[in-house]
Order: C-alpha cells, then structure tokens, then sequence
C-alpha cells in the first residue's frame, strides 16, 4: 500500500501521482552495453588469455549494470510525489524513511528546472517554495509541468 494512502485525511481527495524519471536507469544501461561491447572483443582476440579478461570486464560490467538497475528501481519505488487537495507529500525511502509535506495554502511558488535533455524527455527539478521554508529540490521528476500545474492551479 502506498504512503499517500495511509496518511490521506477524511475529505482529502489525491489529485496527482508523480514518480522518478525513467532517466534514473540510464547508469545501467551504459553499464550493459559497455559489457556487450567488451564481449564482443572477446570474440576478435586471438589470444586464450586476453578473450577471457574481456570476458571478466564483460561479466563485472554485467554485475555493475545488474546493481544498478536494481538500486535504481528500488529507489523510483520507493519514492512518491503526491498532490492532494490540501498538501503537498514528497516521501523517498523503505526501512528509513524521509517525507516531507507542505500545506497548500503556504506553497508560494514552484521552481522547475529542465535541461535540454529534460525538455526533450520531459523530466526536470522541481523546488517547492513556501512561506518561510523551502522544500528540498526534487531530481529527475518525470512530467514536471504537469506537477506543478497541480500544485498552482486552485
């Protein structure tokens, strides 16, 4: 069951979900066409001994690959950004867990920053402004004009 659920109050009604970007296996997906790569110059050695340390780089590049797609699917599941009618939940994390949230009427502005890629793939930074605080800035949010949409339209 998700966070937002738990913590919805009576009356509260869920407006919007947003998650981490696709962008967060990127990392991954380097580590696994680098192991591709290096296995297919194991193929073109003529050599016994130099074939096989490609293929030990290919396989530790494939582990390398393995743990970080891993680390980077746990993460876009343990993180939730919600928009509720009232507030404003950002939560990251499973057995240590970090959420912060901001009543919609103290929210003065939301920041969202986009680099070329980011316009191009559609994700960005959001950075929630509010009355004497400011949020942490969210990295790598997926459809960041659509959440603050969300956030200032009222």
């Amino acid at each position: 069951m998700r966070y937002i659920d738990h913590i919805l109050q009576p009356g509260e009604a869920l407006l919007y979900s947003g998650k981490l970007h696709w962008i967060v296996y990127i990392p991954a997906m380097i580590a696994f066409v680098l192991a591709v790569v290096t296995l297919s110059l194991s193929g073109r050695t003529a050599s016994n001994s130099i074939a096989l340390s490609w293929i030990f780089v290919s396989v530790a590049l494939l582990a390398t690959g393995a743990v970080l797609a891993f680390s980077a699917w746990f993460r876009r599941w343990t993180t939730e950004i919600d928009v509720t009618d009232r507030r404003v939940v950002y939560k990251r994390g499973f057995i240590n867990r970090h959420t912060v949230e901001m009543n919609m009427d103290k929210v003065e502005s939301v920041d969202v920053d986009q680099s070329i890629m980011g316009r191009l793939l559609d994700y960005g930074d959001i950075t929630v402004r509010g009355t004497g605080e400011t949020w942490e800035v969210l990295r790598g949010i997926g459809r960041p004009l659509e959440f603050r949409n969300h956030v200032t339209a009222r």
